[in-house]
């Protein structure tokens, strides 16, 4: 789920001013991604009945893009980003052998904006700032890899939106005035995203479980004041969900602030959503389901090396029951050159249930990272 943050607003607000007009030509495709793989050694308590390997190796291959781009001749910038995941977002084993588009879009950008139509990323999750990555393909928000016990595992982990995670969406982002942004997306079902073969019929409204007609809101800022970088962030999301005659519309809302300056990234953030449950796939939940997450985190960076520390705190609450997880990661990585990264991750992290347990698991592991 890694996004590079200030290059993710870097990359909605470049082009935004058209050039001058160009022949066209046909759209330049390029192929990329980046695949992660470690060897970890794990302490996880046990949960009930269940005992967990005291190793493992990880794989993730989540981003293998495949990307057109071109000037149109009127300045224009035309292009379709397809990207291909391997397995799903939750490790399954009945699926982690697929290939499926986890995002396919069209956009169009010039002076006016951009807009993007499709399977992707709204604007409050493209929008986002967070604590920092500093381990190679990893980190404590929206992990990657976390060594935790499933069983035991409650929460998103995240304070990222993901009400309408990949869903088929519009989204706009106006141009940056004065360091500034404004992001506006539109989601009509969260429960379909991605292409399908003709685009014939209607889907029913109001269906039992469902989340429909998703808007976001997307505000941050990016600018330098002489040595220091500055990014911040807030987004607002609600949708309409349905459970028959609980009244339970979803809501999230959360900011983010990234502070860069003599090598030092510090990056933290808050998320809170009502009546959301996020599991394999956001669903309404009944009234008084609230989560709230919260990150800090800073890395140092000095030539091809960067390390780091940071903490996240995930705690889901209904009346009578919460379950908060929290977690440290700390470690670094070392570039090799040519988008290849070796690494140190260290991770521990502890769940507390009340009276229906407390579990802890430790994991140390050993990462490569390929971008390509």
């Amino acid at each position: 789920m890694k996004k590079t943050l200030l290059g993710t607003t870097a990359l909605v607000s470049a082009g935004l001013v058209a050039g001058p007009a160009l022949a066209s030509d046909p759209l330049t495709v390029t192929v990329g991604g980046t695949v992660t793989a470690g060897i970890y050694y794990i302490d996880a308590d046990d949960v009930g009945a269940v005992q967990y390997n005291e190793s493992a190796v990880k794989l993730v291959a989540r981003n293998i893009d495949v990307k057109a781009e071109g000037t149109l001749d009127n300045g224009m910038v035309a292009g379709v980003l397809a990207t291909l995941s391997l397995g799903d977002d939750w490790n399954t084993n009945a699926n982690n052998n697929d290939a499926t588009f986890r995002e396919l879009f069209a956009y169009l950008e010039g002076g006016f904006g951009r807009f993007e139509i499709g399977g992707t990323d709204g604007s409050a999750f493209k929008m986002h700032y967070t604590s920092p990555w500093f381990v190679p393909g990893n980190g404590v928000d929206s992990p990657n890899i976390l060594n935790l016990p499933s069983t035991a595992a409650i929460g998103r982990h995240s304070t990222f939106s993901l009400m309408a995670a990949d869903a088929n969406k519009v989204t706009y982002f106006t141009p940056r005035f004065a360091g500034f942004q404004l992001g506006l997306s539109y989601t009509p079902d969260v429960s379909y995203n991605g292409p399908n073969p003709n685009g014939i019929g209607a889907l029913p409204g109001g269906t039992l479980g469902r989340i429909d007609n998703v808007v976001e809101v997307a505000l941050n800022y990016a600018g330098s004041f002489g040595s220091v970088d500055l990014g911040v962030d807030g987004f607002y999301v609600t949708g309409e969900g349905n459970l028959g005659a609980v009244a339970n519309d979803p809501e999230e809302m959360g900011a983010g602030l990234n502070l860069g300056f003599g090598g030092f990234t510090f990056g933290g953030a808050y998320y809170k959503s009502e009546d959301l449950a996020v599991t394999s796939v956001p669903l309404p939940s009944a009234a008084n389901f609230e989560e709230e997450v919260w990150t800090l985190g800073i890395s140092y960076a000095t030539g091809p090396w960067t390390v780091g520390v940071a903490y996240l705190d995930d705690e889901v609450s209904t009346p009578g029951f919460s379950v908060d997880t929290t977690t440290w990661q700390t470690g670094g990585g070392y570039n090799l050159g040519s988008g290849v990264d070796i690494g140190l991750d260290l991770q521990m992290t502890n769940v507390d249930a009340g009276v229906a347990g407390d579990y802890d698991a430790q994991s140390a592991g050993l990462v490569l990272s390929v971008a390509f």
